[in-house]
């Protein structure tokens, strides 16, 4: 669990500290999402969002927001297709830390991805700093509240308790149905249930751009 001990060396030396941590980098569909937090206050039972219950992460999840200043930075599943994972992540990031407005040290969940801001990075960190666990947190409830709208347009895919990730029911839905345009379209499990008419009726949609074509059509070329 995030204690104030490990954050308190960082103020020490650089006055105020950012918490960077994202969410969503494994799902199947769905943006990644990315928190910027400034703590005002520490926050007991704060720690990394994987470890704590829904009604744990949504209640600290509204203590963060009353007692922080933080924003967003998200890269959409089209983004992700394009500029991969990693490059879709690290675009997230650097869009949370813009938004936030507050140039000061970041501290980041993670091994090293080149970010443009002073920063270091710390594998773990959500479960060691309290402002990357309040990072993961906020995040993960923003997320979530988003795949679970979703799940109002996209009956089936049960993203209302997968919230994107491959599950039994999930993945039965893709055989079934195909992807959704918010599916990560280059993920091997999606690209291979997608059916050509669908790309079709994407591009004639206007849905589909050339560029994440293109990312699915090499993609597509690796599989075989």
């Amino acid at each position: 669990m995030a204690n104030k001990a490990f954050d308190a060396r960082y103020i020490l030396q650089y006055g105020q500290i950012i918490g960077i941590d994202e969410v969503g980098r494994g799902a199947l569909a769905g943006p990644v999402v990315v928190a910027a937090v400034i703590l005002n206050k520490f926050i007991e039972g704060i720690d990394d969002s994987k470890k704590l219950t829904r009604k744990q992460r949504e209640y600290l999840s509204e203590e963060i927001i009353l007692n922080s200043q933080f924003a967003f930075g998200i890269a959409t599943p089209t983004e992700v297709d394009i500029h991969n994972v990693i490059g879709a992540t690290r675009m997230a990031m650097e869009r949370a830390y813009k938004n936030l407005g507050i140039k000061a040290f970041a501290i980041v969940d993670g091994l090293e991805m080149g970010l443009n801001f002073d920063h270091e990075c710390i594998v773990k960190g959500d479960a060691k700093s309290a402002s990357i666990g309040a990072a993961s947190i906020i995040a993960k409830v923003y997320r979530d509240n988003i795949m679970r709208k979703l799940d109002i347009f996209f009956e089936g895919y049960d993203f209302i308790h997968n919230v994107g990730y491959g599950t039994k029911k999930h993945m039965t839905a893709l055989g079934k149905s195909g992807p959704t345009i918010f599916h990560r379209l280059t993920y091997l499990p999606v690209l291979k249930s997608i059916e050509p008419s669908k790309i079709e009726k994407w591009i004639f949609e206007g849905k589909l751009s050339e560029d994440r074509l293109r990312k699915m059509y090499t993609h597509s070329m690796w599989c075989k």
